[in-house]
């Protein structure tokens, strides 16, 4: 398929440099799917694109220095205070994947912002293609449709995928949930039948790995998601049909889970779940008591405790990653994680209406952005690998806007 550049400024690449780079990125969104087996095809398929894309020109826009800036000082305290632990391989494997986990997020920075409309396109089409060979196997595995799948495709009676745990596969899946959504209630009828079909097989995938924060984050960043396409509409038309397909999509959702629970196993599966009074979560040493004993302690300890120590003075881990930020790299990547987060957080709303081609892509990635921001309060997402993807693409898409407007005002004056 042919692009136009569009990045803030010409590419000057080949064009078959130009088709390589963007065959990368779908490569890399297809592959962020299937991270079962260590090292992952996403690590390979990553390392190959990052070598591909430095050897044939990538540059390193100043709007991304404090990108740069905050996550080279978050990983130098979790390194510091990891330094009394570096007899404990686990403990180097997790300081080495973090900053690893900050390499791809400015390698995808770097991408987004040049090249950009392609770029995205390719990284979603990449993406909707792993997602859909995960949900598929999530589907299979839990209803026993792979013969000896049942221990690899699913954990404690939840569907998992092709991931290590189930509420890892329901995370990953709301970004390709919410492009495929968005072409249901927007693009023309072929399309977006064939996107309901994806649609509803991934929403049946979040459903089975029975993850209370991927159906609320599901729910959530749809609604907000559309609200945003209600509001940036260019006619009241386009705004009418996505309300109409979005309560069309809501009245087959419930319905699909009616169904869903008419099977005793799966229904009382979804009554265990869905309830609000765990027992890992209630008590002094709770999920939530943990977190203010955490919190607590954080107050006095500078450096930390240093990674995976948590659960030497507590039951289990911290679940919230703003608390493990305190906890593993003490007040400087304490800081300096929520400050990351909330800044990308405070720049996408002040983008959110800005005309750029990739807008709708941007409502995407923003509304999963902000929903797994959300989820971070409850779950350990430090090492979540779409979750510095979506960081990385945010950045580099608030960058390429910047250019961009830059430019439309050039070309405005001239005019």
């Amino acid at each position: 398929m042919a692009y136009a550049a569009t990045a803030g400024g010409p590419n000057v690449a080949a064009p078959g440099v130009l088709a390589l780079q963007r065959a990368l990125v779908w490569l890399v969104g297809a592959s962020g799917a299937i991270v079962f087996i260590e090292p992952s095809p996403y690590e390979i398929a990553t390392l190959l694109a990052t070598v591909t894309f430095f050897a044939t020109g990538l540059r390193l826009k100043l709007a991304l220095m404090p990108l740069v800036a905050l996550l080279v000082l978050l990983n130098v305290g979790y390194t510091i205070s990891a330094i009394p632990l570096f007899d404990k391989p686990e403990v180097v494997s997790w300081i080495a994947t973090s900053w690893y986990m900050a390499v791809t997020v400015v390698f995808f920075a770097m991408v987004i912002s040049e090249d950009t409309a392609a770029r995205l396109d390719m990284l979603r089409r990449g993406l909707m293609v792993g997602a859909m060979i995960a949900s598929l196997l999530a589907v299979a595995g839990y209803f026993h449709l792979v013969p000896g799948g049942n221990d690899l495709l699913t954990l404690y009676g939840r569907a998992r995928g092709t991931f290590k745990d189930p509420n890892v596969l329901g995370a990953f899946l709301i970004l390709p949930a919410l492009f495929a959504l968005q072409s249901v209630v927007s693009d023309k009828f072929g399309k977006a039948f064939r996107n309901v079909i994806g649609f509803g097989i991934m929403s049946l995938a979040i459903l089975l790995a029975f993850s209370r924060a991927a159906w609320g984050g599901l729910v959530l960043t749809s609604a907000f998601m559309l609200a945003l396409m209600v509001l940036t509409c260019r006619t009241n038309a386009q705004r009418s049909r996505i309300i109409v397909m979005a309560i069309v999509a809501a009245v087959l959702g419930l319905a699909l889970i009616a169904v869903l629970l008419s099977f005793d196993a799966t229904a009382e599966m979804f009554k265990q779940r869905a309830s609000f009074d765990q027992s890992y979560d209630e008590g002094r040493f709770g999920r939530f008591g943990r977190h203010i004993l955490g919190a607590e302690m954080a107050l006095d300890l500078p450096f930390g405790i240093g990674p995976l120590q948590f659960h030497r003075f507590f039951p289990e881990d911290t679940h919230n990653s703003y608390l493990n930020a305190f906890m593993s790299g003490g007040w400087l990547s304490g800081v300096c994680y929520p400050a990351l987060v909330f800044t990308t957080v405070i720049m996408g709303f002040r983008h959110i209406f800005v005309r750029v081609p990739w807008q709708r892509a941007y409502l995407a990635i923003f509304s999963a952005f902000l929903g797994t921001v959300g989820e971070s309060l409850v779950i350990d997402t430090d090492h979540w690998r779409h979750f510095w993807m979506m960081l990385g693409a945010m950045w580099g898409m608030i960058a390429a806007a910047q250019v961009y407007k830059a430019n439309a005002g050039e070309d405005a004056s001239s005019a």
